[in-house]
């Protein structure tokens, strides 16, 4: 369950950034597949993965896992 958590919170930011999935994917260097996979809640993401989607997106690590709510 806790990868469909993921899954969704990183869609949501990611969409939310405008960043298309194929853009993430390319600066992540992964297939858009996997990330896809990850998105779906197929694939559980790293930590070190989590940390460069933040870095990425421009968020903070602890918004993405959703430990504060957005504003705070």
């Amino acid at each position: 369950m806790e990868n469909v958590r993921w899954g969704r919170r990183i869609r949501a930011f990611r969409r939310l950034k405008m960043v298309k999935q194929v853009e993430l994917a390319r600066e992540m260097d992964m297939s858009v597949s996997i990330l896809g996979q990850i998105e779906q809640g197929k694939r559980i993401p790293s930590d070190e993965q989590l940390i460069q989607i933040a870095a990425i997106l421009d968020i903070q690590l602890v918004e993405l896992k959703g430990e504060i709510k957005e504003g705070e």
